[in-house]
């Protein structure tokens, strides 16, 4: 298997096998590519939003409409991430995306977030071979990522949901639950009562959102 199927197949690869030095190449021009872009859009002074929002563009692999970012910003490649309508990305959202992202509508990040696909062997002499391994990343449509929090390899964060700020999300949040901890753990369920009061006995007002 070359590198890109390694990854697919969720098995050890490097992203500078000799093995394949055509498609390490590529790789390494994609991962250049998507650091230029970065720094390109951290630099932009702040009123310059229709230039930001083009290297947006070319940042990530799909992005939707309504989507608004507020740098700085790095990623690995960019182009393995998509991101769908209405999103909104506070400061230093980091996403390590040597394989697959999916940001779907309607979805929050708080600042400080970390998006990590690929992690290494626990066993030292393992690590010291060089392998990696990389497992796609979910977001599903409508959740909050608070402030601080990371997530990590293989993890689908479901729709509606709320991962409080610091939290280690090293396993599955459920759809329309409110998750938080180190590691992250599901608190209780999103409610109707969600719908009148929207922090402990702060209750909503009549105005029409």
């Amino acid at each position: 298997m070359n590198i890109r199927e390694r990854m697919a197949a969720r098995q050890l690869f490097t992203d500078h096998d000799e093995n394949y030095p055509q498609e390490a190449a590529e790789l390494a021009r994609a991962r250049q590519r998507g650091k230029a872009l970065c720094h390109e859009i951290n630099r932009l002074h702040p009123d310059r939003l229709q230039e930001r929002l083009d290297l947006m563009k070319q940042l990530f692999g799909r992005m939707g409409e309504n989507v608004w970012l507020e740098p700085p910003i790095r990623m690995s490649y960019g182009s393995n991430t998509t991101v769908g309508d209405n999103v909104y990305i506070n400061f230093n959202l980091t996403i390590v995306d040597d394989y697959l992202v999916t940001i779907g509508s309607d979805v929050m990040f708080g600042p400080n977030v970390t998006i990590a696909v690929t992690a290494h062997p626990v066993h030292a002499e393992m690590r010291r071979q060089g392998g990696m391994y990389a497992l796609p990343v979910v977001i599903e449509d409508g959740a909050w990522i608070g402030s601080g929090a990371i997530i990590l390899p293989g993890v689908t964060v479901g729709a509606g949901s709320v991962v409080g700020a610091g939290s280690v999300v090293t396993r599955d949040v459920p759809a329309h639950t409110i998750a938080a901890g180190n590691p992250c753990r599901v608190l209780r369920s999103v409610t109707e009562r969600d719908r009148d009061y929207y922090y402990k006995d702060m209750r909503f007002d009549e105005v029409d959102w």
